[in-house]
């Protein structure tokens, strides 16, 4: 009598495990799709004007509520109405935020290992000038950093330097004003947040803002102690693509010139 080889019994094992996973994916993808066909019928329905909306933001907005096609479909209704009244000519133009253009804050270049692009923001240069411009000013940099999306990616990466953040730099409001832009209106945008060079006193403000974070945001930001940062960013960033202030090839390019 024959004994059972153990290898050829773990590969067969490990096979059936692959076709069990792989058909489970495809069931997980059919339901999303008929999900999103739901929510498209529903959108366009209410908002006629929401035919013009690829398949692509139907799908973040439905997989930043679970699935929830209701939650989904109020979401983004909510966003459109937002949207034509926020931005009702389709685009924040430069003139609508010079002040915020010129603190010269925010940077746009290279992309991470897995192609998405990288956003270097430094929170120590930021000055509060009016709710409403800086409410622009995000806008205007989310819509940019969408139109540079490349082919096939959705998110963007960011490095956000908090390096020489003082009380003359604090801006609550504004900072749950971009939250609630970010997390409303742009929502699976975020792929991953590294927050560097991150001042004590810092820490002030982010406890009065954590709390309006949502756990699918959480779980994208990294605190990166100033002894890791090379390592960290290196991890996800190959060094050709890394900014030069962070020890890689490339240039910061301000958003604007982008």
């Amino acid at each position: 009598m024959e004994s059972s080889n153990g290898n050829g019994s773990g590969k067969g094992m490990q096979e059936a495990y692959e076709e069990v996973e792989e058909e489970a994916n495809f069931e997980s993808d059919e339901i999303e799709r008929n999900k999103m066909g739901i929510m498209r019928a529903l959108v366009e329905r209410e908002d006629p004007s929401s035919k013009d909306v690829d398949d692509f933001m139907i799908r973040r907005f439905l997989r930043a509520r679970d699935l929830d096609i209701e939650k989904a479909t109020n979401m983004f209704l909510k966003y459109l109405s937002w949207k034509k009244s926020f931005v009702p000519n389709g685009s924040i133009s430069e003139s609508e935020i010079p002040k915020q253009l010129a603190q010269n804050k925010l940077f746009m270049q290279g992309v991470d290992k897995t192609g998405r692009p990288i956003v270097v923001v430094y929170g120590g240069r930021h000055k509060q000038t009016t709710l409403e411009e800086f409410k622009r000013f995000v806008v205007y940099t989310l819509e940019k950093i969408c139109s540079r999306m490349p082919a096939g990616k959705e998110k963007f990466v960011s490095i956000a330097d908090i390096e020489g953040w003082g009380y003359t730099n604090s801006d609550v409001r504004g900072y749950l004003a971009a939250l609630t832009i970010l997390q409303d209106c742009y929502p699976e945008r975020l792929g991953k947040l590294f927050l560097v060079h991150v001042p004590y006193v810092f820490m002030t403000a982010w406890k009065m803002v954590y709390p309006f974070i949502d756990s699918k945001t959480k779980k994208k930001i990294i605190f990166v102690e100033n002894k890791k940062l090379n390592s960290t960013l290196l991890k996800d960033i190959d060094e050709s693509q890394l900014p030069e202030v962070y020890g890689g090839k490339l240039p910061l390019v301000p958003i604007q010139n982008c």
